[in-house]
């Protein structure tokens, strides 16, 4: 295949990918809170920044993760929240591209773990920030208790795809 049709279909896959992660973002802002906890979310789109992480670069995977958080900001007319997921999915992405370059494949659920309570703690640091209060912290073990449950779900979600991604190539 010349170099110019991988480009193409490499950012075609990227484009996709990035559609899936905003659905997904959308789909979950329609459903109900599974708790009454402010922050606590399954976190779908992030099956695909997972899985972007294990089978992308480093530069790729964090373009989808960018382009996700700000247009589905836009979608979701909230702006603060883009601070929250920008703080704590920067630092979730940072943590499992660190973790994927130092272990292999079969760590995706751990990375993902690791991540989702690297994303709480920069969400929590995020709220205090813009609250100018430390009272929030109060939320951070539940945070991070439903967090560790989502990361794993979504971890093993991106490990059923990559598995079905290359059972067909």
């Amino acid at each position: 295949m010349p170099e110019r049709e991988k480009k193409t279909r490499r950012l075609t896959e990227l484009s996709v990918l990035t559609a899936v992660s905003l659905i997904m973002f959308i789909i979950e802002m329609q459903l109900p809170p599974i708790v009454p906890i402010p922050g606590v979310k399954i976190g779908l789109a992030n099956i695909v920044t997972v899985y972007a992480v294990y089978r992308y670069k480093p530069q790729e995977a964090a373009m989808i993760f960018f382009v996700r958080i700000i247009i589905g900001s836009l979608f979701s007319g909230n702006i603060t929240a883009l601070i929250f997921s920008f703080c704590g999915g920067l630092l979730c992405l940072l943590g499992m591209i660190i973790i994927s370059r130092i272990t292999d494949i079969n760590m995706i659920v751990a990375s993902s773990v690791i991540g989702a309570i690297l994303h709480n703690t920069g969400q929590t640091a995020a709220a205090i920030f813009v609250m100018k209060t430390t009272a929030v912290i109060a939320y951070l073990p539940f945070l991070l208790f439903s967090g560790c449950i989502a990361g794993a779900f979504t971890g093993a979600c991106a490990m059923l795809v990559i598995k079905r991604v290359r059972g067909k190539s």
